[in-house]
């Protein structure tokens, strides 16, 4: 299996094997969730309906214009580099581009991070899982000189590929190193949710 395989099969684990509340609180605190996957188009579609099925919060495909909305995951398209757009009544909108691939990444999570910039949110919690480069490392040190960040990352014991968690780690932005087991239970305690 290769690793974008395994970087899904730890996404679902997250939704499968933890609590609605665990979930919901997470999502509740934190405003919603959005994630970039480098997945080809096609594909993020029938993996959001999927973990829409078996999670108790609503999982969704991203799509250029949506509000986002408290207790949703958003999942970048494949294909798409997404942003998040303040508005002027202080709600927040996902837009799409077809920005070329950076370092053959679409989405990249980079622009997702850099767009996060001038959101209206007093601070993000940047959570970085397995996988291979070091996509979001740049995004996430250009989104702390902005504004408070707190990132966790995945430890390499339980990574199937410690790549992007090594990389923001040696960038020194990590505030907290848990295996996969105990991300849930970081986020809850970061976004102010007992």
């Amino acid at each position: 299996m290769d690793a974008e395989g395994c970087d899904f099969r730890v996404f679902f684990f997250f939704f499968k094997q933890k609590t609605a509340y665990e979930i919901s609180a997470c999502l509740v605190g934190s405003e919603m969730c959005i994630r970039d996957r480098h997945m080809p188009a096609g594909f993020t579609k029938s993996m959001a309906d999927r973990l829409d099925e078996v999670s108790p919060i609503h999982v969704k495909e991203a799509e250029d214009g949506d509000v986002l909305m408290k207790g949703t995951v958003y999942i970048a398209p494949g294909g798409k580099h997404m942003e998040v757009k303040r508005q002027p009544d202080g709600s927040h909108r996902i837009r799409l581009n077809d920005m070329p691939a950076i370092g053959g990444l679409k989405p990249c999570a980079n622009i997702t991070y850099d767009s996060l910039r001038d959101c209206g949110y007093d601070q993000v919690v940047c959570v970085v899982l397995t996988g291979m480069g070091a996509d979001g490392t740049k995004g996430i040190v250009s989104l702390a000189r902005k504004k408070p960040v707190y990132v966790i990352a995945q430890d390499a014991a339980s990574c199937v590929v410690y790549g992007m968690p090594k990389a923001v780690a040696e960038a020194g932005v990590v505030d907290e190193v848990v295996p996969l087991n105990d991300v849930a239970k970081s986020i809850i305690k970061n976004v102010g949710v007992k």
